[in-house]
C-alpha cells in the first residue's frame, strides 16, 4: 500500500511497526528520515547489538538480506534489518532476486523490520515484484519538489519545530539553498542551534547564519536588475568573481530563470489586478511591488528574450556551448543583455 511520508511517521511515533517498508524514489530526504526514525526507535539501545543490522546494497545480494531478516530476535520482542543504497542489491531486478524477494513479502517474519531504501529511483511498476511490495508492504514513493513548492515545504518545517519565520526568511532559505530537501533541513537545524528561544526568522537571521552575504548576493543582484542599475549589478558580479564557491552560477540562473518567467506569466495573464497577481504568485505574493515595477522596466517580448539569454547561459556553463568561457563572464555578458535591450536581429 502507497503512504505518505507524515502518515508513516505518524505510524512509527505511535510504535506501530509493519513488517517491510519499502521507500524508493528521487527525494532522499524522507528515506533517510524514515530509516533512521526506525533505527534509533525502534529497539532500546541494549537491544541492537543483537538485533539491528545495517547492511548496504552494493555488498549483499537478496538471499543475504532475507537471511538477516529471517532470524529470530534475542530477548527483544523484534529485529531490525535495514537496507541503505537497495537499489544496488545485485540482483533486486532480476527474476531469481525478485522471486525470492517476493516469497518472502507475502510471507514475512512478523518479528522482523525489513526497511529497503532504495534511492534516486523506482522499481518498474509493471513488475510483479513492485505489484507485490504495493499490496504486501509499506510503499513510499518520493518526488523532487517543485522550486514553488519549497517555501511550503519549508514553512511546515519550521512549524513542526515551532519556529516562526517571516515569509521573506522563508523566501530566502528557499530561492538560495533550492529544492535539495536535505541540505535544506540542514542549514535550517544549523540556523536554530544559533536561536534565541521565541525568536522569530527573518531576513537577517537567516543572512547571518546561512552565509549570504546582506549586498552581494543574487536577490540584490535581482533587484539591480528590476531598478536598472548597472553599476550596481557589476558590483554584486565582481564579488561573485571573489566568493566563487558562495554563489555558483547555475542555481543563480535558475532563480533569474524563475523571476522572469513568473514576470512573463504575469504579462499574459487575463487579471492584472494587485490581487489576482498575488494570487498568481502564490507564496511570493509579498513580493508584488518588485514584479510590479519589474513589469514596466521589462515588457513581455524582453522577457522572452531574456529567458533565452538565460538558457543560453545555462547552456554555457554547462560546457554544451561556448567554448572554456568562465562563469563569471557568463553571468557578466547576461546582465549585459538584460540592461542593454539587443536588436532582435542581432539578439543571439
Amino acid at each position: 500500500m502507497a503512504h505518505t511520508p507524515e502518515g508513516i511517521l505518524e505510524q512509527l511515533k505511535q510504535r506501530q511497526f509493519a513488517p517491510v517498508y519499502f521507500l524508493q524514489g528521487e527525494e532522499s530526504f524522507y528515506i533517510d528520515t524514515i530509516a533512521e526514525y526506525i533505527e534509533q526507535n525502534a529497539l532500546q539501545e541494549h537491544e541492537k547489538g543483537f538485533n539491528q543490522v545495517v547492511v548496504y546494497g552494493k555488498d549483499v545480494d537478496v538471499a543475504t538480506v532475507l537471511l538477516q531478516a529471517k532470524r529470530f530476535p534475542m530477548m527483544s520482542d523484534r529485529s531490525v534489518v535495514i537496507v541503505k543504497e537497495a537499489q544496488s542489491i545485485q540482483d533486486i531486478e532480476k527474476e531469481e532476486g525478485m522471486k525470492q524477494l517476493e516469497a518472502y513479502l507475502q510471507n514475512p517474519l512478523p518479528s522482523t523490520i525489513l526497511v529497503f531504501c532504495y534511492k534516486h529511483k523506482t522499481l518498474d511498476g509493471r513488475k510483479s515484484l513492485a505489484k507485490i511490495i504495493g499490496k504486501h508492504a509499506v510503499l513510499l514513493t518520493t518526488k523532487k519538489l517543485y522550486d514553488n513548492q519549497v517555501p511550503a515545504w519549508v514553512t511546515n518545517y519550521l512549524k513542526q519545530k515551532s519556529i516562526k519565520a517571516t515569509p521573506q526568511a522563508v523566501q530566502l532559505l528557499s530561492e538560495y539553498i533550492g529544492s535539495d530537501l536535505s541540505r535544506l533541513a540542514n542549514e535550517i537545524d544549523k540556523l536554530l542551534i544559533n536561536l534565541k528561544p521565541g525568536t522569530t526568522i527573518d531576513e537577517g537571521v537567516v543572512q547571518e547564519n546561512v552565509g549570504i552575504s546582506k549586498e552581494y548576493n543574487i536577490f540584490e543582484l535581482q533587484a539591480a536588475l528590476i531598478s536598472r542599475d548597472p553599476l550596481k549589478a557589476n558590483r554584486i558580479i565582481h564579488y561573485f568573481e571573489s566568493n566563487p564557491k558562495s554563489n555558483p552560477l547555475i542555481p543563480n540562473l535558475s532563480m533569474l530563470f524563475n523571476f522572469f518567467t513568473k514576470l512573463l506569466m504575469l504579462h499574459t495573464q487575463a487579471d492584472k489586478s494587485e490581487a489576482g497577481m498575488k494570487k498568481s504568485l502564490g507564496s511570493q505574493a509579498w513580493k508584488i511591488k518588485d514584479y510590479v515595477q519589474a513589469m514596466r522596466a521589462y515588457p513581455p517580448q524582453r522577457c522572452i528574450d531574456i529567458i533565452h539569454y538565460i538558457r543560453t547561459s545555462d547552456l554555457q556553463v554547462k560546457g554544451i556551448t561556448g567554448g572554456d568561457m568562465s562563469e563569471v563572464a557568463i553571468l557578466t555578458e547576461l546582465i549585459f543583455k538584460i540592461l542593454h535591450p539587443v536588436p532582435r536581429f542581432l539578439a543571439s
